[in-house]
């Protein structure tokens, strides 16, 4: 296409000094256009950087005789300084360091265009003073931001369509605040939509994110956002991500088809969700962590999970509200966890739980009003000491245990009824205490209340109907019991009265007992291993789950590439510390294993990754609470002054309480020549911990070979609390290439003929220097091939599917030139 020509109307007072004409040139006819003149472009390519400084109307053809394109070889396309007018017209742009269209000033109005670019943006606005009103746009870009609204900028963006952008779809920072209707957002490398920065805000109404490859929605940085009847789908990462002091309020939104956390929060963010649907997820509905961050949710609905994880998971001083919400088909209901994490849920339904609807554990708490829990394997759950809150009018329907209290935990309960459980209505084992106040439980198969040896618990005006085993069962040195009455169902026991108390009314099927067995709880799958139930040492069902459990994690560390004498050495200790389980259960004598371990090796290498592996296994073996990962590092550690080094040290150490304590880089804390260092504080309290809590937490240190053996002698006690070293060598070209290949497989992409010979002598020739990141480095390599890959696609007009997946020898990087 040729270039046209440029006809120039001019209107407003300004028309007696000017003639009308055309002009060659946009530039030309812009030289002599003002305020009010419109500008018909005829159909053509032109290669100008325009800039708009009067508010001019731009159009092209309203016959449909072609198209106008503005496609300079670099620099901005178009740049608006004035409330001008911009229709019908393509822009291109092929400048990496700049946006294709730009708006500076004004109010102007940007209608029907289509921006497809290799620029920086496809549209940016940036300045206070830019406020425009776009419709009905379309922008592709995959080398950059779809769209960017900076500093201060704002504007209305209805019914456009942001595709394929190489990074953030919509971008927002440094204040910028627009408002987007029923626009979409799709086919991203980056966040759909991702607005940072204190002052940055963003409304949306009525529109679509989807298939994203990364996380759906960011708020991040002080920033704050509004999405009303907007839906959130088919990402590769998190559906929507709030951290540090971000602010989200969700209304009407449909959120579904996430792998991961569909809604993750952290670091002191708020979320306010109303009439909002979360479905379809492969990880959290709802996640959320740290002190200060806090969910309101009303009118909500989360369900049909697609993983094996909790659908709303609050933990490390976070605190949730549910309002007549409705949470079901999950693996399990609500997970609050860690002291200072709180719940409140009121007139609300957990329903089809497959596992626990309600769990409190670590010294969290919950508090539940008028809430209706039916179909779950439990119904509510306070694990252990400091663990504790409030059921309040709740009602607990077809479950296998209504409702269970372990290990020192206290909740008060109040006119709750468990009907038609399976086994116990109320449990109290291990130590758990409890208040029940006027509960009910009817058409129990098993006991109603149900109180084990040493549990110092409350029963106060109870009652039990039609209860198959009996409406209660302790010992004689049992709860404290008032006014509980039973209707003489299940089999005719003697009544006695408990201590501090007594029975009154019908009082057939109470019975006190020296000795109980424990009710059959239905275990939590093996990925929520963090949580264990109480279980009797020689069920063989819980048995044989352990080893399951523990047998999928070791297959999975056989999938690692390489590593095959760090397998070796995992599996002959998870050997040991099972032989050593089973010889305690025939009454013999164990042998001692020292589980924490020196990790050595170069970056890159998966120790991370098998520190992980390693806590699952040993909560799958039941060694650990847990198994859960706290990965720390020097800054984590070392305080700046005197006696907060102890209590920073302090503060991981109970993070990893049931689980791995990882520092990388642990030679850190000693560094060479280090005077009054406070890295030494932290090792000696560390050491210290290790020796009073030794079951408590399995820690690894690691880092390089030669640093970590110095790092074994700074402290008499160091050497003697990790007796193994496992050694990480470095990857061979071979595994390299079987990383990549793993990398291509991941993401849908191939190896053409050729590429996995040009890829190994790639890693053969490729220098091991110092920042060689073995593992990192093949993933990198995999993303630069990526990358060369679509740059070399996007200029194909209909790529096949071979062209959009097969890499070739030319999509691999250049080898770095040695110094």
């Amino acid at each position: 296409m040729v270039q046209g020509t440029v006809q120039v109307t001019h209107g407003g007072s300004s028309r007696w000094r000017r003639r009308s004409g055309e002009y060659p040139t946009l530039t030309a006819a812009l030289a002599v256009a003002g305020d009010g003149d419109v500008l018909s472009i005829a159909p053509g390519t032109y290669r100008e950087n325009l800039v708009l400084e009067h508010a001019v109307t731009l159009r092209g053809p309203e016959d449909g005789s072609g198209s106008v394109r503005i496609a300079p070889l670099d620099g901005v396309a178009l740049t608006l300084r004035a409330s001008a007018v911009v229709q019908d017209l393509h822009l291109e742009g092929q400048d990496r360091a700049a946006p294709a269209l730009l708006v500076e000033d004004g109010s102007p109005e940007l209608t029907d265009l289509r921006v497809s670019t290799h620029s920086a943006a496809g549209i940016e606005v940036r300045g206070p003073g830019a406020r425009p009103l776009v419709r009905r746009c379309t922008v592709e870009n995959p080398a950059g931001v779809g769209i960017v609204v900076l500093d201060g900028g704002g504007g209305v963006f209805e019914e456009c369509e942001v595709v394929a952008s190489g990074q953030t779809g919509f971008s927002v920072r440094g204040g910028g605040r627009p408002r987007l209707e029923r626009c979409r957002i799709h086919h991203s490398t980056g966040a759909g939509i991702a607005v940072t920065g204190e002052g940055s805000g963003l409304e949306a109404l009525g529109c679509e994110v989807y298939e994203v490859r990364g996380a759906g929605v960011q708020i991040a940085a002080r920033a704050a956002a509004r999405l009303t009847d907007c839906a959130v789908h088919r990402t590769t990462a998190d559906g929507v991500t709030l951290d540090t002091d971000a602010v989200l309020t969700l209304a009407g939104c449909d959120i579904h088809d996430i792998p991961e956390n569909a809604v993750d929060l952290r670091s002191r963010s708020v979320l306010t969700l109303s009439r909002t649907s979360v479905r379809r997820f492969g990880r959290n509905g709802l996640s959320v962590w740290d002190p200060g961050t806090r969910v309101d949710a009303e009118s909500c609905e989360i369900h049909d999970s697609t993983g094996d994880y909790p659908a709303v998971w609050v933990s490390d001083g976070a605190t949730a509200s549910l309002d007549s919400c409705r949470v079901h088909d999950v693996p399990d209901a609500l997970f609050v966890l860690d002291r200072g994490s709180a719940v409140e849920v009121t007139d609300s339904d957990l329903s089809q739980v497959r596992n626990t609807a309600v769990s409190v554990s670590d010294g969290a708490t919950a508090r539940l009003d008028d809430c209706r829990i039916r179909e779950a394997g439990t119904g509510a759950w306070f694990r252990d000491h400091g663990s504790g809150g409030t059921l309040a009018g709740c009602t607990i329907d077809a479950v296998q245990t209504g409702v269970i209290v372990t290990k020192g935990a206290d909740p008060a309960l109040e006119r709750c009824t468990v009907t038609s459980p399976a086994e116990a209505g109320f449990y109290v084992s291990a130590g758990g205490r409890g208040t029940f106040t006027a509960c009910r439980v009817t058409d129990s198969s098993g006991f109603g209340f149900h109180v084990l040896d040493g549990c110092r618990t409350t029963l106060t005006r109870c009652h039990t109907e039609r209860c198959a085993r009996g409406g209660y069962e302790f010992p004689e040195d049992g709860p404290v019991v008032e006014e509980c009455t039973g209707d003489g169902s299940g089999p005719r026991q003697a009544a006695q009265s408990a201590p501090g108390g007594g029975f009154t009314g019908a009082q057939t099927g109470v019975r006190t007992v020296t000795a109980a067995r424990s009710p059959v709880v239905q275990p939590a799958p093996a990925a929520l291993a963090s949580v264990p139930r109480p279980a009797d040492p020689g069920d063989a069902g819980a048995a044989a789950a352990a080893a399951r459990a523990s047998g999928a994690v070791l297959g999975q560390l056989d999938g690692l590439v390489g590593l095959d004498s760090v397998k070796r050495e995992v599996r002959a200790l998870t050997d040991m510390i099972e032989v050593g389980r089973r010889r305690q259960q025939a009454g013999l004598k164990a042998a001692s294993v020292r589980r924490h371990l020196v990790f050595t090796g170069s970056p890159g290498t998966g120790k991370t990754t098998v520190a992980r592996l390693y806590g699952e296994i040993l909560a799958s073996l039941g060694v650990l609470e847990r198994g859960h990962l706290v990965e720390v590092s020097r800054v984590d550690l070392v305080g700046e002054h005197i006696g907060s080094t102890a209590i920073r040290t302090q503060e991981a150490f109970e993070r990893a309480r049931g689980g791995v304590l990882f520092i990388d880089e642990a030679y850190a804390l000693a560094p060479e020549d280090s005077g009054r260092d406070f890295g030494r504080e932290a090792i000696d309290t560390l050491v210290k911990l290790m020796e009073d809590h030794r079951d408590a937490v399995v820690v690894i240190v690691a880092g390089y070979t030669a640093e970590m053996e110095r790092f074994l002698t700074v402290n008499p006690g160091v050497a003697s609390r990790f007796s193994r070293t496992i050694a990480f060598g470095d990857y061979g070209p071979g595994e390299l290439l079987r990383i990549v290949e793993q990398q291509a497989e991941e993401h849908e992409y191939r190896l053409g003929e050729g590429t996995a010979e040009a890829l190994l002598t790639y890693f053969t020739e490729l220098p091991k220097g110092p920042a060689f990141g073995n593992g990192r480095t093949a993933r990198q390599t995999f993303e630069s091939m990526v990358e060369r890959h679509a740059g070399r696609v996007a200029q194909l007009s209909e790529p096949s599917t071979d062209e959009l997946t097969l890499l070739f020898p030319a999509d691999l990087p250049t080898l770095p030139t040695p110094c």
